[in-house]
């Protein structure tokens, strides 16, 4: 049976690239490519693909919390985290999110084709380079230690990182379909939820937490 792919990217030519990769395997049909988290959850609906191929650090929707908006909407769907982080945050991050996978960007293409393939039979896979210790935090987790940040709705995610990505008020409304007046009563809940009282230490969080990428 052919596993029906969507590769999800903010850069053109690493997309260009898996899909050039990705054709070489057989059983392994591309179907669809997604520049950031938004339009990969709308081609998701649209596509169906068993694997969803996922970047981490994109501008508007962070591979996080799409993985977190797919996983909840599309149960059957898998989604293999393919990034350059190794921190130990991103991946438990991923993981809490529904991950099913998490794979290096400097990991083989056999590799990356046995991850695509463990997936979609219903397994995890992590690449053997990421720290076995990882795993043993992971699953030494319980459920009351979660951290604020996890406990935020998703919208409030996704208006933190739009923040922390330098959009005002006007623009995430207007990105969003929202009031700019509830816009701003979220940004006045994310600042007493997280203590947190001026935009630059909004911006500090979300980079310290994986939200978006200190070099953007």
């Amino acid at each position: 049976m052919t596993t029906r792919v969507l590769i999800t990217d903010d850069h053109r030519l690493v997309r260009a690239s898996l899909h050039s990769l990705l054709a070489e395997f057989p059983g392994i049909e591309v179907v669809a490519e997604a520049a950031d988290g938004r339009e990969a959850i709308k081609l998701v609906a649209e596509h169906r693909p068993e694997v969803v191929l996922m970047d981490i650090s994109m501008t508007g929707l962070n591979g996080i919390d799409a993985t977190r908006q797919i996983v909840k909407e599309h149960p059957n769907v898998r989604v293999i985290v393919l990034s350059m982080h190794t921190d130990n945050k991103y991946v438990l991050q991923a993981l809490r999110a529904g991950a099913a996978g998490y794979v290096l960007k400097g990991s083989t293409p056999k590799e990356l084709e046995l991850a695509i393939e463990s997936v979609a039979q219903g397994a995890i896979f992590l690449s053997p380079t990421i720290s076995r210790r990882v795993i043993e935090v992971y699953l030494s987790r319980t459920a009351d230690e979660t951290d604020i940040l996890e406990q935020l709705t998703p919208r409030q995610r996704e208006i933190l990182q739009l923040i922390a990505e330098g959009n005002s008020s006007k623009q995430i409304a207007h990105l969003l379909d929202a009031s700019v007046k509830t816009i701003e009563s979220h940004r006045a809940s994310l600042m007493e939820r997280l203590d947190i009282h001026d935009v630059a230490g909004l911006v500090r969080y979300a980079i310290r937490n994986g939200l978006v990428s200190a070099e953007r």
